[in-house]
């Protein structure tokens, strides 16, 4: 049996509108190679609403345990994280 690692996931805005009005979830991944990668593949294919904003990282931030993941990086996940996940502010 694969090891896994537990994380909480944090929905805010447009992004706990398309997966359903969840505020959040616990996820289960293989506990090697969880990133940040492998969270927003398998949060498009678990929410296939949340799938175009998940996937476009200038569309989505996330912040992993209150710090935000730059573009294009890549964070390895540990069992206990809290992933929030950041739709663009809009307002004036």
């Amino acid at each position: 049996m694969t090891p896994t690692i537990t994380i909480k996931i944090l929905f805010f805005a447009s992004a706990r509108e398309a997966a359903g009005g969840i505020t959040s979830t616990n996820l289960e991944l293989d506990a090697d190679g969880a990133d940040t990668q492998v969270l927003r593949t398998k949060l498009a294919s678990l929410y296939p609403k949340l799938a175009p904003l998940v996937q476009d990282e200038e569309n989505l931030t996330l912040a992993l345990n209150e710090e935000y993941v730059d573009v294009g990086e890549v964070k390895q996940l540990s069992s206990g994280d809290t992933v929030a996940l950041i739709p663009p502010i809009s307002g004036g």
